[in-house]
């Protein structure tokens, strides 16, 4: 397990420091460049796996519905430089995109949350060989209705309360007696997504620890319409589907400790430097070595790599530092030269 997947349950304190030495043991996926980053390789060479531009084939992606965003714009700017090559990005969630990966039927699994280890035997047995590159950080976020006035900040105790199995909290008061007697009509990630996952182990303290009386979606589009329409709403997703809904949906303040006037709202530096904690974590590809023969999966990872930070961020999520990313082009390399 890497250094990141091992302080995945709230240790994203030191995260800003973690990435600058470049991701012990991880990396980050990428690919071609024909145009604009055949122009970022040194000296204006060729990199390997690159064709002409009739490079052709397939490239299929599925997994997380946080990672999607990044994927489908990577894949937009690919095709428009390779056209004969069909990436498809689906969206079955972490989970799902890992059920599919370790039987190996996908080139790439979009992940929000580090592989499990049930996951890593089944690939160890099915003999699917991959390499896990983290492609950017995610803030994931608590978010209420705009009409909601009361409540600016929880505690990471209140989430506790809230969202564990066999929680019987109903009404916003009884979460907090400062709070009206407002129901309370919760909205989040179904069991596939990695998104439920992480949050379920950092909030609730172990896997699968959620109640099972909320809304839940593969679709994130879905839990902000649920939350935009009920002003008694609360639900949590990545931090990109908030951004894009910032008129309609207010993210809350969340405090590690006891202290709710401490708590502290998910923004691009909180999230960077890990004080917004314990919710910020890093976002993953998994890539199924064997595709490495492709030269179109190769030519797609050098382009998501090369392009890859710009449209992170312009998707609203946190790019690495410029380390973390060439350490995963290092370790693209390796996987390609095996």
């Amino acid at each position: 397990m890497t250094a990141l997947s091992a302080h995945r349950f709230g240790h994203f304190f030191a995260l800003g420091a973690l990435l600058l030495v470049g991701f012990s043991g991880c990396s980050v996926k990428s690919a071609d460049v024909s145009g604009q980053a055949q122009a970022a390789a040194p000296n204006g060479s060729r990199l390997k796996g690159d064709t002409t531009d009739t490079l052709a084939g397939k490239v299929e992606a599925d997994g997380s519905s946080t990672v999607y965003p990044i994927t489908q714009a990577v894949a937009e700017e690919f095709t428009k430089l390779h056209p004969q090559v069909a990436v498809r990005v689906n969206i079955a969630g972490t989970g799902g995109g890992f059920k599919r990966f370790k039987e190996g039927d996908l080139d790439i699994c979009d992940a929000s949350r580090p592989i499990e280890k049930a996951e890593r035997d089944a690939c160890i047995k099915n003999k699917v060989s991959f390499i896990e590159l983290p492609i950017g950080i995610d803030g994931l976020s608590v978010v209420v209705n705009s009409k909601n006035t009361w409540c600016e900040s929880l505690t990471v105790a209140q989430l506790k309360l809230l969202w564990q199995s066999g929680s019987k909290i109903k009404t916003w008061n009884e979460l907090d007696p400062s709070f009206p007697n407002e129901k309370i009509v919760l909205y989040g990630p179904d069991t596939d997504s990695g998104t439920f996952d992480y949050f379920t182990e950092v909030i609730c303290g172990k896997k699968g620890n959620s109640r099972t009386d909320y809304t839940p979606s593969s679709n994130d589009n879905v839990l902000i319409q649920g939350v935009q329409g009920n002003p008694g709403a609360i639900g949590y997703f990545g931090y990109a589907y908030y951004v894009l809904n910032k008129d309609s949906l207010r993210a809350l303040k969340i405090a590690p400790g006891s202290d709710k006037s401490a708590g502290v709202a998910p923004t691009d530096e909180t999230i960077l430097s890990g004080k917004y904690a314990p919710l910020s974590r890093p976002l993953f590809l998994y890539v199924n070595k064997k595709s490495l023969d492709r030269p179109e999966v190769v030519s797609f990872l050098r382009f998501y790599l090369e392009r890859g930070p710009g449209l992170v961020k312009e998707v609203h999520y946190i790019p690495l530092p410029e380390s973390g990313y060439a350490a995963s082009r290092q370790r693209l390399k390796i996987g390609i030269e095996d």
